[in-house]
């Protein structure tokens, strides 16, 4: 029976370090189906869902504990379930971006969830413009709408808010 392990890791960043993890799950002998791994100021971050046979995960879980130790990571692990497929929710795709400013994530996720709208993923990042040098920030997020939901209203209150703010914001479907 396929098990299932959500592992987090952050350790100061250095080259190889996310081979190091990914290869003590391959050695373990189990997989690595979804991942996420970046820099994080000076740090690297990492979050990964792996899957195995109950041996390969019972194994993984003390070589990263070993692993931690080794290479100062801080590490969570936690086993866990799929994930059930919803068909009565519709993916959305959503990208923001604007001036650099406190709350901008705190505000998206609060407008979605006001909504009882399910935010699946938020990415986000700061950059300077390149023309002008200005802070600014950019947020691409997954949601997913129930399908009952009025997506045309969904869609102008959403672009009101982002007016509010100062934000350029798409809010579209996904598309396969």
């Amino acid at each position: 029976m396929k098990q299932f392990l959500a592992v987090s890791a952050i350790g100061k960043d250095r080259p190889g370090l996310a081979h190091e993890v990914v290869r003590t799950v391959a050695d373990c002998g189990a997989s690595i189906s979804e991942s996420r791994m970046l820099p994080l100021g000076g740090e690297f971050g990492m979050l990964i869902l792996v899957t195995g046979n109950w041996h390969a995960i019972a194994r993984l879980e003390s070589e990263l504990a070993r692993l931690g130790e080794s290479a100062g990571l801080s590490l969570q692990v936690r086993r866990t379930e799929p994930r059930a497929l919803r068909e009565e929710l519709i993916p959305y795709s959503i990208d923001v971006i604007g001036p650099d400013h406190a709350g901008i994530v705190s505000g998206l996720a609060g407008f979605f969830t006001a909504r009882h709208i399910e935010i699946a993923e938020i990415v986000s990042r700061g950059y300077n413009a390149s023309q002008t040098g200005a802070a600014m920030f950019a947020v691409q997020m997954m949601i997913n709408v129930p399908a009952r939901a009025p997506v045309a209203q969904l869609r102008e209150d959403f672009m009101e808010y982002c007016d509010s703010q100062n934000l350029d914001a798409i809010l579209e479907p996904v598309k396969n």
